[in-house]
């Protein structure tokens, strides 16, 4: 039995490479068109170019999404756009109209998956779209476990499941808020995320209907067993500490789960990377139970970063027991830190020693982008885009 997708973000190239490096099976990109994320870096041509062939090398796929609703205006350059990115190897295509369902089915040999965007929610709907070529549905965001196993059981298809990141307030990305309040369409890639505002209520607090965020780590087990193929991680803006931590993280409950391995110590200890690389409170929605007030923040929300992540390595003297970073966050001697890799390795030990880039001694690091050297022995290879956290201050 093949194994689960896990199916990552990619705002840019350097997104892509870690986060295929860090266990995602495949990434979905946006281009310089046509994309839900409008304000993202996203794809020229000959980056699609170079992230298929970097992702094909290692065996993995990479998904090109066109899900935008289109207008008139936006139909002049669409065919042109597809053939393009064929050329350049895209696996797939994620769309959600039915025009570009059709013209792609019809001229191409590449898969189409059919965007949450569509809001599929039942198995006849799924069964037209079946009859329509589509090799994959994105369902609704809105739907129950009960719900997603009876939709696989009647239809067979290949189904993807959104597990863990930002949730619209509307049905699945669905949105109009944003075109009233600031004139830009969050379904054509503008959105201002207006849902995440404060509301002024006279003399009363401020009004918040933000939804928190999704988190679905402890129900992966579940998704394997009810047939689910793929699942999918939200964030082409996201940091790639975040992505990082993320992807690592649902790689190892994945594996660990197919290995049988998967105990309450170590899901503490996953569930723990996943709450603190992240700064709003997480819920399950819809999965187990209708979504209510809980679900959401009505009377105003925390969302201060915990400046966990602090740098990313350049390289590893061994010899020398020497760690080149670049700082991203204030951190000192005495601190304890954790140096954790693509691979999976992870390495705590308390900074005994700091040297700015010209090997002078200091006691803290205090400015972002500067590069630091720290002296400890590491017991691995330390790869490209290793990264470093702070488990504790001193």
């Amino acid at each position: 039995m093949d194994r689960i997708e896990l199916l990552s973000p990619a705002g840019d190239l350097e997104r892509l490479k870690v986060t295929l490096l860090y266990g995602a099976d495949a990434v979905y990109i946006g281009g310089e068109k046509y994309s839900l994320r409008a304000n993202a870096t996203n794809f020229s041509l000959d980056d699609i170019r170079e992230g298929c062939s970097f992702a094909h090398k290692m065996g993995k796929k990479v998904y090109l999404t066109l899900n935008i609703v289109f207008h008139n205006e936006d139909m002049d350059e669409v065919e042109e756009c597809i053939k393009d990115a064929v050329d350049c190897g895209i696996d797939a295509f994620i769309v959600s109209d039915p025009f570009i369902i059709s013209y792609i089915k019809n001229n191409f040999n590449v898969e189409v998956h059919l965007s949450t965007q569509n809001s599929t929610s039942n198995y006849k709907a799924c069964e037209y779209f079946i009859s329509e070529g589509i090799d994959r549905i994105v369902l609704a965001r809105e739907l129950s476990c009960g719900e997603i196993k009876e939709i696989i059981d009647k239809t067979g298809i290949d189904i993807e499941v959104f597990i863990h990141g930002a949730m619209c307030t509307c049905f699945s990305g669905r949105c109009a808020l944003s075109n009233y309040v600031t004139n830009r369409d969050a379904n054509r890639g503008g959105c201002a995320q207006v849902c995440r505002f404060a509301f002024k209520n006279g003399d009363m607090k401020d009004f918040t209907f933000a939804t928190k965020d999704n988190n679905m780590a402890e129900y992966i087990g579940k998704l394997i067993d009810i047939g689910v193929k793929s699942l999918k991680i939200e964030g082409r803006m996201r940091s790639l500490y975040y992505l990082a931590t993320v992807i690592g993280t649902y790689r190892e409950i994945i594996d660990n789960y197919y290995n049988n391995s998967l105990d309450n110590t170590k899901m503490k200890l996953f569930q723990a990377r996943l709450d603190r690389v992240a700064n709003r409170e997480t819920s399950t929605h819809f999965f187990m139970k209708e979504a209510d007030y809980t679900d959401q923040y009505y009377t105003g929300r925390s969302e201060a970063s915990n400046q966990d992540y602090l740098g990313q390595v350049i390289s590893y003297d061994k010899e020398k027991s020497l760690l080149k970073f670049y700082e991203r966050n204030y951190f000192e001697v005495g601190d304890t830190l954790e140096l954790f890799t693509p691979g999976g390795e992870h390495f705590t030990f308390v900074l005994e020693k700091l040297c700015d880039e010209d090997m002078n001694s200091v006691d803290v690091a205090r400015h972002p982008d500067d590069i630091y050297y720290i002296e400890v022995g590491i017991p691995f290879l330390v790869p490209e885009y290793s990264m470093i956290k702070i488990i504790s201050r001193k």
